[in-house]
């Protein structure tokens, strides 16, 4: 069997989108290839098991730092974020590779199925309920990505008595703190993250981490994601995305990929930015107005 290790230092949303690749490639060619993970979000790869130990130092083993360079081609192609994963692992290997899931993977073993979920101990004394995830943050590198403050708590208060919310993102980015909502913000790590997201009714937020992570636990997400990234790069079958490529001149045929609203750094900026809300907002976000998303969330809601 040939080893692979498989590096990437990524942010977690990325690595989940990765695990398409791997388990693309035990798909395709069975026991040909022994993978081993070296990557940020290690935790993303528990129990999962395409995924055996291999020493850094093995002399047959292949390092690979895994990326995918057709970003730069899913603006005019129907390419997604996992085939591009592949279809580099693939081209690295030299053999043929395509994407047989539509999805990224995770696994979780019978005794965290068992587990308590975080919501029912922390907050409803072991009763059980259901609840939705809600990201209302950014992460600083990517500000262009926040959807209005002020929309989510819209959407928390105009769906009180249908959804019970339950915040959640790291401490290390910016979250605003909801009214009317569960907060676990800064309360979870990777693992308890995916736990929380296997027991959840769905989500909802931006183009991030908890995207991936409800499409590979198959539960619907709403992404609020404006004109910033190409629909086909971030689709997933039980994903409801609301963009507004083709509504302004600066996405009118192509996703921007902008980072920031206000000059930072050498960072791309936002050709449209709107001011007078908590913090600034793309337009292509500040579009998409709550009442949509309500209107999504109802329907979603009315076929459970």
């Amino acid at each position: 069997m040939r080893k692979l290790i498989l590096k990437n230092h990524q942010c977690p949303g990325d690595v989940l989108a990765m695990t398409a690749a791997v388990e693309s490639l035990h798909l395709t060619y069975p026991s040909e290839y022994q993978t081993d993970c070296r990557t940020t979000a290690w935790e993303i790869w528990q129990h999962n098991p395409r995924v055996t130990s291999i020493c850094s130092d093995d002399p047959d083993a292949t390092a690979i730092t895994m990326e995918y360079p057709a970003i730069h081609r899913c603006n005019s192609e129907p390419m997604h974020m996992i085939e591009a994963f592949t279809e580099y692992l693939g081209q690295q290997i030299g053999k043929p590779l395509t994407t047989k899931i539509n999805r990224p993977v995770v696994y979780l073993s019978d005794e965290e199925r068992g587990w308590v979920n975080q919501v029912r101990d922390t907050f409803t004394g072991g009763r059980e309920i259901p609840f939705w995830l809600v990201n209302a943050g950014s992460k600083s590198d990517f500000p262009a990505k926040q959807w209005p403050v002020e929309y989510y708590q819209e959407v928390v208060d105009q769906t009180h008595g249908l959804i019970q919310w339950v915040q959640v993102g790291a401490s290390e980015h910016y979250h605003p703190e909801l009214r009317g909502v569960m907060s676990l913000v800064g309360k979870t790590d990777t693992r308890q993250l995916i736990r929380l997201a296997w027991h959840a009714s769905g989500g909802i937020g931006g183009i991030t981490f908890l995207m991936h992570l409800m499409a590979a636990h198959k539960k619907p997400y709403v992404c609020l994601a404006g004109g910033r990234e190409p629909v086909q790069w971030i689709s997933y079958p039980q994903q409801h995305t609301l963009h507004t490529i083709g509504g302004l001149s600066c996405c009118q045929t192509s996703a921007c990929w902008k980072s920031v609203i206000v000059p930072h750094e050498n960072k791309s900026v936002c050709d449209k930015p709107v001011f007078g809300m908590t913090r600034p907002v793309a337009r292509c976000l500040a579009m998409i107005q709550p009442r949509e998303v309500i209107t999504t969330l109802e329907r979603i809601c009315a076929s459970f």
